[in-house]
């Protein structure tokens, strides 16, 4: 019985080039001379360091850009709080998503039930798997996920026949 899985899982390795990329670009920029702005990446958080808000902002948009430029979904993101470090210094913990939350895989088996496709969804751990007679089904599956989750990167692998 053809099935395919439905996960949302960043390229690690492109996002830790993107942070690498940032932080050497933060390093030879006149701007940030002088001052306290760093990123650096820890278990699928980044950590912005600036001495105000508006460097934050400013080192948040190189990130964002060199993630575009190596394909990385900037959706993957999701923007902590700024908090107040020692001195007058800034912070925010940028949190890469990875795997599909439970409401939001309860949203997509619903979804797929309330279709009337003739496929079915199962919740397993942090993925979604859908199973069905038909690759067609499963194809229309696919393209209605994409049509009414937008908010979330999602990507569909683990395709069998």
């Amino acid at each position: 019985m053809p099935s395919f899985d439905t996960v949302c899982e960043p390229d690690l390795v492109e996002v830790r080039n993107a942070v690498d990329n940032t932080a050497k670009e933060i390093g030879t920029r006149f701007d940030f001379k002088g001052t306290a702005a760093a990123i650096e990446l820890k278990d699928k958080e980044i950590t912005l360091i600036g001495d105000a808000e508006f460097q934050l902002v400013q080192v948040e948009d190189i990130l964002r850009n060199k993630m575009t430029k190596r394909s990385v979904d900037v959706r993957f993101l999701d923007k902590g709080d700024i908090t107040k470090i020692g001195g007058d210094k800034v912070k925010q913990v940028i949190k890469v998503k990875n795997g599909i939350e439970s409401e939001t895989a309860k949203k997509i088996q619903r979804l797929i039930k309330d279709s009337k496709l003739k496929v079915q969804a199962a919740i397993q751990g942090d993925a979604v798997r859908v199973t069905g007679a038909k690759r067609d089904d499963l194809q229309a599956a696919m393209a209605l996920i994409r049509k009414d989750v937008a908010d979330l990167p999602l990507s569909f692998n683990n395709f069998r026949d």
